[in-house]
């Protein structure tokens, strides 16, 4: 079904894979007639020539990005807005789009929700962007109708913001990185690797993108294979594909944490943008005659069979025949998992949802920018025709990605035969992807086509005893277990037809409602605020030395940006930045909170021209031990604050606000292993953290111990390898070493003044 290569190959033709070797070389010249140089190679991927059409830098090494367009939903682009105006941004100078897709219910927190749109419609009429409200389109669905572009390149402040099925390579990122953009400076990093995704064959009747995406994430995740690397999807399988299929493939890229995502363009992608009306934006793309990627993902899709993702990651994953075939052991297998993911705060169970010898489930959603496709939802309309769904605890909801697609649905019948069977059709709506609607049950179990199934994704509250779990699946499967009432069957079991529907986009619709005014910026506009909107509070630079009181251990293999800052009803919350730091890690670590604004009191009364000691008791003993070795570190060049320890931090969503609550709390940086992405780690630089890491294995420190970092801001500048720091323990200090990976001299700028505001404001 899905195999890795071993080190590198080439692509010749595309349509022979070379894997590289000793005898590479002869049999490149042997169906190319000439030798060819991997250098040369390496440029002959589609993604080299995006990359390199928009790298300012003339490094091909070091990129320096401009962006073609940006986007944002309305839990992002109030903070990234808000963020550039403080530093110094009058105008968009690039088309930027702000969705309302995540919180569109206003149904939490009284006006805030709303008033949040009303600052981005403000906001687009003053700076010249576009404004789409809500109910009208996820963000990623509108991307792709309206945005996305053969060679161009879209920058989004949401993980998924990926739209190469349609030639177009798109990256996730955390707030300031548009910021970046928005101030005309640039997305800056080292040539990715790119990793060839080379599909054979077609997809049996009943199988669907989710699991082919699946397939490959379980098959890459653990190993990591394409962690922040390109995935280029090729061979000749890709034209055995739908463009909804590709989309429905390509959106779950993120969950590999590949940085992006680019596929071979065809007449079937030509005919997308046709239908969207911009046929204009369609090129043919295409590998050169001999192309070298740095690993090769091989995928039958003619063997790709139902597939499911257990929770608590969507790594986790079976076909649904073997979890048929194997129901108590892999139940069994994923309580073990979950109480590591849970940390036993909450009894889990899963057997008990066994009945007759078949595991049941409670609900099904098919929702977002991966299950409401116009495809998926035609092709679960036919799987439920003439059935329903019961009159029992089992619920099924679908929401369409786009009122377009929901027009469409209502003309051709798939609407209506939904709706016979006793399931519900609701707006565009991001939520059931976050936690934010369709909250099952207690203990109850979601089968969803959504993008995650982390803890807490279904809305339930480990804190308030709640437990609730979900497995991803594709909208076909969780069809034909709907028609069953929720008794878990593949879409393979299905007998009976599932057309191929025309599509027709009616542009009326985005017409009348969205407001656009790219190039039209007044900059006499008023901006609307509303009592939530708060700004950004003072944040100070770097400091000489640094005492940092560790205020949470976390030894979880993975920690999410899910559990940095959860998802969910908080989200109301994220345009006011101290107000939201009261949820950091709630959902992890609840005393968080209360030791981080601890410790933060001695740094606050330093900044106010105070001794620390008047604010905090550990100051004088942490101070007279560090006096006693380094006697030239003091109140007035010491800083105090806090910082987290975490195995592998950052999988997950591009939240920047995972990083800016701990540092509005007092947060100077994380120590970690590694970092799940690429994106974390930048969220944590933007705003002034330092990203250190440490070598696996014991501990030299505990939680609510005192670390010194002396000469921490000399190591900065002047690019230490190694950081020397200290445990202030039992009267003496502990030297252990920490780094802090490669950083730009922009980053190390950045960390140096303290966050990216202070970097930019004049």
């Amino acid at each position: 079904m899905v195999t890795l290569q071993k080190g590198g190959a080439y692509l010749v033709d595309g349509t022979r894979i070379v894997p590289e070797g000793p005898e590479a070389a002869a049999q490149l010249k042997a169906l190319t007639g000439r030798e060819t140089a991997r250098e040369e190679a390496a440029r002959g991927t589609i993604a080299y020539g995006i990359l390199e059409s928009h790298n300012t830098s003339g490094d091909d090494t070091r990129l320096k990005i401009r962006f073609d367009k940006l986007t944002s939903h309305d839990i992002t682009f109030v903070g990234i807005i808000q963020t550039a105006r403080a530093s110094g941004m009058t105008r968009f100078p690039m088309p930027y789009v702000l969705t309302n897709c995540h919180n569109s219910l206003c149904a939490v927190g009284g006006t805030i929700n709303e008033d949040d749109h009303m600052f981005g419609l403000s906001c687009a009429k003053k700076y010249g962007g576009v404004y789409v409200p809500p109910h009208l389109a996820v963000i990623h669905q509108y991307a792709r109708e309206m945005l996305a572009g053969c060679g161009r390149m879209i920058l989004g402040s949401d993980s998924h913001t990926r739209y190469g099925a349609l030639g177009t390579m798109a990256v996730g990122e955390g707030g300031p990185e548009l910021v970046k953009q928005l101030l005309g400076q640039t997305y800056d990093i080292h040539r990715p690797e790119v990793v060839g995704v080379y599909l054979t064959g077609e997809p049996v009747k009943g199988v669907g993108p989710q699991d082919v995406a699946l397939a490959i994430i379980g098959a890459v995740f653990e190993c990591g294979y394409v962690k922040n690397k390109v995935m280029e999807f090729v061979g000749p399988g890709v034209s055995s594909l739908s463009a909804d299929f590709r989309i429905g493939v390509d959106v779950m890229t993120t969950e590999t944490t590949c940085l992006s995502s680019i596929w071979r363009t065809d007449d079937r992608i030509r005919e997308f943008y046709e239908i969207h009306g911009r046929a204009e934006e369609y090129q043919e793309l295409n590998p050169a005659r001999t192309a070298y990627y740095d690993g090769m993902i091989e995928v039958d899709l003619s063997k790709v069979r139902p597939m499911i993702a257990m929770p608590f990651h969507p790594s986790n994953t079976y076909t649904i025949e073997e979890l048929n075939a194997n129901l108590s052991d892999i139940l069994e297998e994923t309580e073990r998992r979950a109480r590591v993911s849970l940390d036993g705060a909450v009894e889990y169970h899963l057997r008990d949802k066994v009945k007759n010898g078949r595991f049941t489930v409670d609900q099904g959603i098919i929702a977002g920018c991966a299950g409401g496709g116009f495809e998926n939802i035609c092709a679960a309309a036919d799987i439920l025709k003439g059935r329903d769904i019961g009159a029992e605890a089992f619920t099924l909801s679908v929401y369409p990605a786009s009122m377009p697609i929901y027009m469409e649905l209502i003309r051709n019948g798939c609407a209506a035969a939904i709706l016979e069977t006793g399931a519900v059709i609701k707006t565009a709506f991001c939520g059931p992807c976050f936690g934010a609607g369709d909250t099952p049950a207690n203990n109850a179990f979601s089968i969803r086509h959504s993008t995650r199934n982390f803890p807490n994704r279904e809305g339930s509250k480990l804190q308030s005893g709640q437990i609730a779990s979900v497995a991803l699946m594709d909208a076909r499967s969780i069809a034909a277990t709907a028609a069953n009432r929720g008794v878990l069957t593949p879409a393979t079991d299905f007998d009976g037809p599932i057309g191929k529907y025309q599509y027709h986009f009616d542009s009326r619709i985005y017409e009348n409602r969205v407001f656009d005014a790219v190039g039209k910026a007044d900059p006499d506009a008023p901006i609307q605020l509303g009592p939530n909107i708060k700004d950004w509070p003072e944040m100070g630079a770097l400091p000489e030395n640094l005492v940092l009181r560790v205020v949470s251990e976390i030894h979880d293999p993975v920690t999410t940006t899910d559990e940095l800052i959860p998802s969910g009803e908080t989200s109301s919350y994220r345009s006011n930045p101290l107000g939201l730091a009261e949820f950091t890690l709630s959902r992890k670590d609840p005393l968080y909170v209360g030791r981080a604004k601890d410790i933060q009191k001695a740094e606050k009364a330093r900044m106010a021209g105070e001794h620390p000691c008047s604010a905090h008791p550990d100051v004088k003993p942490v101070m007279s031990v560090i006096k006693k070795s380094f006697p030239e570190a003091s109140h007035e060049n010491t800083g105090f604050g806090s910082t987290i320890f975490a195995v592998k931090p950052g999988d997950g969503s591009a939240r920047e606000q995972a990083a800016s609550c701990q540092k509005v709390l007092g947060g100077w940086a994380n120590i970690a292993n590694e970092y799940a992405t690429k994106r974390y780690r930048s969220n944590l630089i933007n705003w002034g953290m330092l990203p250190f890491l440490i070598e696996k294995g014991e501990l030299p420190f505990s939680n609510l111990d005192y670390l010194f970092l002396p000469g921490i801001r000399a190591a900065v500048k002047e690019k230490a390898e190694v950081i020397r720091a200290y445990v202030v323990k039992d009267g003496e200090l502990k030297e252990f070493a920490l780094r802090l990976g490669e950083l730009t001299d922009e980053e190390r700028q950045i960390i140096l003044k303290g966050c990216l505001i202070n970097y930019n404001r004049v």
